[in-house]
């Protein structure tokens, strides 16, 4: 069970999340401070939309390096699960609420999934993910949505998720 707050991420994620984390810092920071300064040596400010998309790429990419640093600092760190079927974070888990279509989603941190996959993610830490964390393949929750709606949910399987 993960605290709250807590990102569960692969060692492979944090590997490549602190990659990042390190090219922002470093390379990239100094790419962004080249394109201002050489921004503003073209004069006006006000008018100098070169200066004003270079500031804003620094905003963005600082927002970024916050985020990466949080995360980062939130990590927990583990390995793939087993394929035994039950719930935890990094399992692959297809589910059919309130009787409805089968789901199929992650429970984890999206920064998990392999660029280009789709699949839904689901942290352990929101209503749906604490009532399924711990089940079994074939067991039946019910957990309260923040809207205060009551739903069912029957765990049809449960697998660790494949890049």
């Amino acid at each position: 069970m993960t605290d709250q707050g807590t990102v569960w991420l692969t060692q492979e994620a944090y590997d490549k999340l602190q990659a990042e984390l390190e090219d922002l810092k470093g390379p990239k920071r100094q790419e962004i401070i080249e394109k201002i300064a050489a921004a503003r040596d073209e004069g006006d400010l006000k008018e100098n939309s070169g200066y004003h998309a270079a500031k804003d790429d620094q905003g963005k990419q600082e927002a970024r390096i916050r985020q990466l640093e949080d995360m980062l600092r939130k990590a927990e760190v583990g390995e793939t699960p087993p394929n035994d079927g039950i719930v935890e974070p990094g399992m692959v888990v297809t589910a059919r609420i309130d009787g409805g279509d089968e789901e199929k989603f992650l429970l984890g941190a999206r920064e998990n999934l392999s660029e280009g996959d789709t699949l839904d993610v689901y942290s352990p830490q929101t209503a749906l993910g604490s009532a399924i964390n711990g089940k079994s393949k074939g067991d039946t929750v019910s957990y309260t949505a923040p809207t205060g709606k009551e739903f069912s949910v029957e765990i049809v399987d449960a697998e660790p998720y494949k890049a």
